[in-house]
């Protein structure tokens, strides 16, 4: 099979069920919208926060995929099952620290002056999500390996076959009904905790009986903590984790910096953030799809084989980037008449979506020079390039037009300065990163 093709296939492939993964939080906005303004307003905020947390954990251990298909590529297969193993203890360490951010989020609500009134919703809806994280965290592990070794349809089947649990769970406990009562935002919190222990079992179930899995010899007794090792984890999981962290949270401050505007701003925005997200799954897949290979490839000592990996995976991303843009720019009235039936929530977030198609192009861009870079074992520089653009520009940029005013340029106290600001800082990103990945591949030298 060609690149294109092999990439095409991983990526679409894993787009399945990152999209049935994020069908999870549309079913969420979609309920809770239907069940109160209110609701969705603290739906918005809550997630805001469990994504900021979970995606910095997130993307500590998906910073591990590099290493696994570099050994894959390399056919050192005892050596991914150890590495496996070790990187437990990483994990370890991400779900106490997430969870302890979880469970007292006042500082960061309070910092960004949410309402009083949604501060108590949001508390106990990120309480109940801190039951979800370790459960999420492993099961990203497990989607991890799968990808460093070319073989994500098992991950795909069960993430799309959970969306048929997390549905109807997520109406009944919202709604309530059958005994018992109506829980509003939390109810959706309690139906992805109930749909991650799922998950996690499943995981567990396949990696004990498939075939798939035996070379490498994962359950093995696990050994005792190799420090080396995971000190080589933490240098390119670390920055790679706040890296992920930055870029996220420049992405959901903006939910709760645009929460003081009221509950008919953030249930806008809060449309706008959740096809933002879906849209990214398309350039995220094949960032993970690519890097796949490029590492693959450079595990097995092939260099000019990884460079075309990448000139493929490029070509493929931003054609569907570019397509994507133009039908969010055109179709932006009835997208947003899908969400809500508030017609000043419609115009207000159609709005919106017309600055998400420029953010989309920048945002495609840089998720795939990111998940490359790390194959060359960059990951600092994407992070400093990550906090003066999208915290400098973007998120600094944004909260001063809402509302400071910048020069001649009165405060707007709308949301719309947000995704403005960020839309720029994005392609300011789209500059800068493709010039660090072209250095970096011209100065690789394979290791001795």
């Amino acid at each position: 099979m060609s690149e294109l093709g092999t990439i095409a296939r991983h990526a679409g492939t894993l787009l399945v069920g990152q999209l049935a993964v994020m069908a999870f939080g549309v079913a969420d906005t979609l309920v809770a919208g239907r069940y109160s303004e209110e609701a969705l307003a603290a739906l918005s905020v809550g997630s805001a926060v469990y994504i900021s947390v979970f995606v910095a954990m997130m993307g500590m251990l998906q910073a591990l995929l590099p290493t696994w298909a570099e050994l894959h590529g390399g056919s050192r297969h005892a050596e991914v099952g150890r590495s496996v193993r070790q990187a437990l203890y990483l994990a370890g360490m991400g779900m106490v620290a997430g969870g302890t951010a979880l469970l007292f989020p006042g500082p960061i609500l309070r910092w960004t002056q949410v309402p009083q009134a949604l501060q108590q919703d949001v508390g106990n809806y990120l309480a109940v999500l801190t039951l979800a994280l370790p459960p999420a965290l492993l099961f990203r592990m497990f989607s991890t390996l799968n990808q460093s070794l070319g073989k994500p349809l098992l991950v795909t089947w069960l993430q799309a076959l959970s969306l048929v649990v997390k549905v109807p769970l997520t109406i009944w406990f919202v709604f309530g009904g059958l005994g018992l009562p109506a829980m509003g935002a939390v109810g959706c919190a309690w139906a992805t905790v109930a749909v991650n222990y799922l998950l996690l079992a499943s995981a567990i179930w396949l990696l004990r009986i498939s075939p798939m899995y035996h070379p490498y010899a994962i359950w093995r007794r696990i050994e005792r903590p190799d420090w080396a090792a995971i000190g080589h984890f933490a240098r390119l999981g670390v920055p790679g984790g706040l890296a992920v962290l930055v870029e996220v949270t420049s992405f959901t401050l903006m939910a709760l910096f645009i929460a003081r505007q009221g509950v008919l701003a953030t249930a806008a925005h809060q449309v706008a953030a959740n096809l933002a997200a879906v849209l990214y799954m398309t350039p995220l897949s094949i960032a993970i799809a690519t890097s796949a290979r490029v590492s693959y490839w450079l595990g097995a000592g092939n260099p000019k084989r990884a460079r075309l990996a990448i000139r493929t995976g490029f070509k493929l991303g931003l054609a569907l980037a570019l397509g994507s843009s133009a039908v969010v720019a055109l179709g932006r009235w009835q997208i947003a008449g899908l969400y809500s039936a508030n017609p000043e929530v419609v115009a207000l977030a159609a709005g919106l979506l017309a600055w998400l198609a420029a953010y989309h192009l920048g945002d495609a861009t840089q998720a795939l020079c990111v998940f490359v870079l790390r194959c060359y074992r960059v990951a600092v520089a994407p992070l400093v390039a990550y906090c003066v653009l999208l915290w400098g520009v973007g998120l600094a940029g944004g909260y001063v037009l809402a509302y400071r005013g910048a020069g001649p340029v009165a405060a707007q106290h709308a949301p719309s300065s947000f995704w403005a600001a960020s839309s720029l800082a994005l392609a300011l990103l789209a500059t800068v990163l493709p010039l660090i990945l072209w250095r970096a591949v011209r100065g690789w030298r394979p290791a001795r």
